[in-house]
This record gives structure tokens, C-alpha cells and sequence, in this order.
């Protein structure tokens, strides 16, 4: 059986690392001509979900790599005013597990890790274009070059834009949440550290801000320093044996993030690039206080990017054919603590067991894809909508309204974390909650 996976993001990756590990043939075709392009630097929050998926699907010794890559974990959950105060600080236990734990991993540092010992696999400069079923049950991928391949199953894997939904599923929608928001990323130096707090330094921070404004902070260390060298002798046999850290420029850094309603911003902010960008972010946080206002100040103009969070609304199940998708192809989610990559890792890892299935001849193909997608859709369907319920990224929060609407709604927010950081009851429930609630189990 021959598989063919478009696009060789997170779900594509660990989809195709599970499929070879069993004997699958399967190829990725990626539209960036190297792996050293497409290296987003941003934090992803791996949760337990998506770290099972991950050792499930990854070489054992690759697995290893992906955890002595991750960043240091967050030792507190903030919330902060726009004027910096601490509306409460609420320590985060230490993950006991050696699989299932929660990890923060840049985004770049785990696209070179998926892309180790893959070279084999991954046809890069290979931009999808259209596919045809054939009378035998193959299918065929064309690409923008004049190239095609053929195979037995086709995977969407290209993200939110895929070109393979557009054509397979074109009732499958896409719309705008009405927020905008804008990331930034300053490096961690001396001067960068004294403007935050012990609790801040160390921890993901979100920060509550007037007129509807609202950030998020966090650090990224790594276990390597600015020449790239281990920091912990303990790490030095892996690191130094991972070629996937020639390719990576991750180095400690301070992601700092705002967010509203689309008229917070200008006209096409999303076209902006580099210090207009940031004075775009500066404008619209004129009464946060002078250390995040700093931060945008020092952050790197080529690494600052603005976007229009987007979100999939539902779709009926369809008959199931051996076209199918996963990750943001077919459930793109508001950002908040990884969701949409752990969605796509869960996806991944079940997809791999039902086409090894098929591939042994214990399952007939479209039926494993079948009982994949039985599985998948109501639980990305779900995942959508709690994303987008519980991170603040819908315009119709209330959060976001003028006038006593909008002040009622942002004295309730913090009231309720200056509750939960006091209250034990309440603090124990909130970090229950932190959790991800696991995916059904599909095996």
C-alpha cells in the first residue's frame, strides 16, 4: 500500500514516521523546497495527548530527541493587568509522567525533530495542486511543477488553506472569528529578564488588558545555549548527536502576544511585516505598562507576524473514500495551549494504526479509513467548538464590547482568577481543567 501525505506539518510528520516505523510506504509532499524553511519559532504546548501520539508514531530514540528539545516547563499559570500587576500566580505541579506529560517545544525545534531520518520520505518543493481517482481505486496528486504521483491513499495534511479539502470537501468551510492577533518574539538577555518578575520568567502569563485587549506571555528556554552547546552535560550524548539542531535558530526568547476585535487594529494588519508591525502592536497597547511595552520594542521585526484567527464550523460525516484529511485540512482551531497540533498528533497516531491495519490486510482500506474518520470527526468537531468557547478568541465574548458590557466583563475575568488563585477548592479545579480532556480511545 502507498500512502501520500500532502503537506509535512506537525500531523503530516508524525503521521509519516508512524507509517514508515511499520513498514507502510508512504511519501510527503512538502511545498517548501528545504527544511530549513517554514521555521515558525513560536511556542506549542504538546499535552499529553499529543506526546502519547509522538511516542507512538516517532523511532523510540527520535521520541527521546523530541524530549530533550522541549523548553523548560512553565512553573506558574499568571494573570496580569495591562499595568503589570498579578491578579494571581498559580503554581503548576510537576509532571510526574515519562510519556503522557505536558511540554512546551518551539515550533521550529519540533519540525526539524520530525524531519529527521526522513530525507527518504519527503519530497520537498512538491505544491499539491489537484487529485484523480482512477478506475483501479488509486489516486493520482498533481503539483504545481507539471509533476504527479500515485498512490493508494491520499492524506490532507496541508492545513486550514488546503487545497485537497477545497476540492474533496468544498462544503467544508473555514470562517473568521472576528479577532485579530499579533505575535512577537525578543530574545531573552539580561535586560530582557530584569523586566519580568520571578513568577512572569517562569511561567505562561495572561495578561487582561482595558478596551478589550488581551496578551499572553511566555518564556522559552531551551537546553541549549546561544552557541547552540548543551547547557546540561546530561543532554550533551542526544543533542550532539541530533543533526536537526544545525537547522534550527531557536535560542531563548519571550513571546509576547495581543489580541482583539478585528477594528482594535489597522486596516490589513495581517500585510504588515517587521517594525511596522510592531509599532501597529505599540499603538495598541499605549496604557500597558513600560516593561511589555519594552518587550515589543525589543522584539525581532522579522519574526513578528499578524494573522486573522480562523475557525472550521461543522461538518456532516461523508462517505468515506481513500481521499481523507487530518489536523487543520479538517478541524482548524483557535490558538490556546496547542489544541489544534495535539488534535492533529491524536489524529495522526489513530490514521497510522487503521492504514497499518489495511496494510497487513487485516482491515479492507476504505474501511480503516472509515472507522479513522468515525473517530476523528466528532472529536475534532468537539475540540473546535471548546477552543473556541474557552480562549477568548470569538468577537461575540463579552469581553470585547464597549462601554459597561465590556468593563463588567473584564472585572468578572479577574475576578474569578484572583478567586482561583486564593481559593484552594477553586485552584485545584482550574488546574484539573488545564488538562486537556483525553480523546476517546480509537485503538
Amino acid at each position: 500500500m502507498r500512502v501520500m501525505v500532502i503537506g509535512g506539518g506537525t500531523g503530516g510528520m508524525c503521521l509519516a514516521h508512524g507509517l514508515k516505523k511499520a513498514g507502510v510506504h508512504v511519501t510527503v509532499y512538502e511545498r517548501y523546497g528545504s527544511r530549513r524553511d517554514g521555521l515558525y519559532g513560536y511556542r506549542v504546548g504538546i499535552d499529553a495527548i499529543g506526546s502519547q501520539a509522538l511516542h507512538d508514531c516517532l523511532p523510540p530514540t527520535l521520541f527521546d530527541t523530541f524530549v530533550a528539545t522541549c523548553a523548560r516547563a512553565p512553573s506558574y499559570f499568571n494573570v496580569l493587568t495591562e499595568g503589570m500587576k498579578h491578579t494571581a500566580s498559580i503554581p503548576l505541579p510537576t509532571d510526574r509522567f515519562a510519556v503522557q506529560a505536558e511540554r512546551s517545544v518551539s515550533r521550529s525545534t519540533l519540525r526539524q525533530v520530525l524531519f529527521t531520518d526522513m530525507d527518504d520520505v519527503v519530497r520537498y518543493g512538491s505544491e499539491f495542486t489537484r487529485y484523480e481517482t482512477n478506475p483501479d481505486g488509486t489516486v493520482t496528486a498533481f503539483f504545481s511543477d507539471g509533476s504527479q504521483a500515485t498512490g493508494d491513499v491520499l492524506v490532507a495534511a496541508d492545513g486550514t488553506r488546503s487545497a485537497v479539502r477545497r476540492q474533496y470537501l468544498p462544503h467544508a468551510t473555514v470562517t473568521d472569528t472576528g479577532i485579530t492577533a499579533i505575535a512577537t518574539k525578543t530574545p531573552l538577555t539580561a535586560e530582557t529578564r530584569a523586566l519580568l518578575s520571578p513568577e512572569v520568567l517562569n511561567g505562561l502569563s495572561l495578561i487582561f488588558g482595558r478596551r478589550g485587549m488581551v496578551g499572553m506571555l511566555h518564556v522559552m528556554e531551551f537546553p541549549w545555549d546561544a552557541e547552540g552547546r548543551p547547557k546540561d552535560p546530561a543532554d550533551a550524548a542526544l543533542l550532539d548527536a541530533w543533526s536537526g539542531l544545525q537547522f534550527d535558530s531557536s535560542r531563548d526568547y519571550v513571546n509576547l502576544s495581543v489580541w482583539s476585535v478585528h477594528d482594535r487594529f489597522p486596516e490589513r494588519i495581517a500585510d504588515r511585516r517587521g517594525h511596522d508591525l510592531i509599532g501597529a502592536a505599540l499603538d495598541a497597547t499605549t496604557d500597558w505598562h513600560p516593561s511589555l511595552r519594552r518587550l515589543f520594542t525589543l522584539s525581532d521585526p522579522d519574526a513578528a507576524f499578524a494573522l486573522r484567527i480562523a475557525t472550521s464550523a461543522p461538518v456532516p460525516a461523508w462517505t468515506p473514500t481513500t481521499v481523507t484529511l487530518l489536523g487543520d485540512a479538517i478541524h482548524t482551531m483557535t490558538p490556546g495551549q496547542g489544541v489544534g497540533a495535539n488534535t492533529a498528533l491524536w489524529d495522526a497516531a489513530v490514521l497510522c494504526r487503521e492504514l497499518t491495519a489495511a496494510s497487513e490486510g487485516r482491515k479492507d482500506v476504505v474501511a480503516a479509513i472509515g472507522d479513522y474518520e468515525l473517530a476523528m470527526l466528532p472529536n475534532g468537531t468537539a475540540r473546535v467548538a471548546a477552543s473556541l468557547d474557552n480562549n477568548g478568541t470569538s468577537a461575540g465574548d463579552p469581553l470585547y464590547k464597549s462601554g459597561v458590557v465590556g468593563r463588567l466583563a473584564l472585572a468578572g475575568a479577574r475576578t474569578y482568577f484572583a478567586l482561583t488563585g486564593k481559593v484552594p477548592a477553586l485552584r485545584r479545579k482550574f488546574l484539573a481543567g488545564l488538562r486537556t480532556v483525553r480523546a476517546p480511545d480509537a485503538a
